[in-house]
């Protein structure tokens, strides 16, 4: 597993977090624990740290690879976030990165990736009812078009092409169907076509515009002076609530919550795409709190 999963922008995102030994770290996304091996393997604070995931396969590799004494939560990181605050947790260094790992994409029976033929599912947590099977086969055709065109950002003529294309063609069942179905419609660019389409639905399925728009207020109340907050997004309606939210906390001068530390995202150099091309589309944002 550890060759299957290369955490996005590490040089970067330990450069601009400057972890320091004994500080306190949250990892809202901990995945596989490339990020937080890095940093912890810096800070050594194992009992004074929190690693996040909502995926049980996340979950076992965690705790198999952490000390006991690090705090490992199955949850989502609105949830995680709203408890932290209630048991009055504070960190120096808070850490999100809103990608699909690798091993997701990779395993066909979790259904994230066209490349993979596996079930329609999606979910990040499996134990939620909702997956993409729901979605593709039970979903209006204009439900489905508006999904496409909100979080696809496809265009609304092709949005109600592909949608209709799709409730005529229902039942489907399998990734593979619905790629092809897709690229039987379209034109191949650089991207295959049904990326935006998998990426929507994705979306639908795990809520993750709605969890990171909560989640977002809340990070500096966890916050201790000084603390680094870092968030890497993949696609641009990430990163637009990230940016926004980057901008409004920290416009109020000496009443901000947050001040800048990257002026404008920092993206992966030429020399980590080549071993890491998913970590094209990666921006990373980073704010200290005053």
């Amino acid at each position: 597993m550890e060759k299957l999963h290369i955490p996005v922008l590490l040089p970067e995102v330990m450069a601009n977090l400057s972890p320091q030994p004994g500080e306190k770290y949250l990892d809202l996304t901990a995945g596989y624990g490339g990020h937080a091996k890095s940093i912890l393997d810096v800070t050594l604070n194992y009992k004074d740290s929190v690693l996040v995931d909502r995926d049980d396969f996340a979950i076992k590799h965690l705790s198999a690879k952490f000390p006991p004494e690090t705090t490992i939560m199955h949850e989502d990181f609105y949830g995680a976030v709203l408890q932290l605050i209630e048991c009055g947790k504070t960190f120096d260094i808070i850490l999100a990165d809103f990608g699909v790992s690798s091993p997701q994409l990779d395993m066909k029976e979790r259904g994230f990736s066209f490349k993979n033929d596996g079930p329609l599912d999606m979910r990040m947590d499996r134990k939620q009812a909702l997956t993409a099977e729901t979605i593709v086969n039970k979903y209006s055709e204009r439900d489905l078009a508006e999904i496409f065109v909100r979080y696809g950002e496809e265009k609304p003529g092709r949005a109600k092409m592909l949608a209709r294309e799709i409730v005529t063609h229902r039942p489907v069942k399998t990734t593979k169907e619905l790629a092809e179905l897709i690229a039987s419609k379209s034109k191949y660019s650089h991207i295959h076509p049904a990326t935006k389409i998998f990426q929507a639905i994705r979306i639908v399925v795990n809520d993750e515009l709605g969890e990171i728009e909560k989640t977002l207020p809340l990070l500096p109340k966890l916050l201790d002076k000084n603390g680094r907050l870092g968030l890497i997004t993949f696609h641009s309606l990430e990163d637009r609530l990230v940016k926004d939210f980057f901008k409004e906390a920290s416009s109020h001068g000496e009443e901000s919550e947050l001040t800048l530390k990257t002026k404008k995202p920092i993206v992966a150099e030429n020399q980590e795409l080549v071993i890491n091309p998913r970590a094209r589309s990666a921006k990373l944002r980073v704010a200290v709190r005053n």
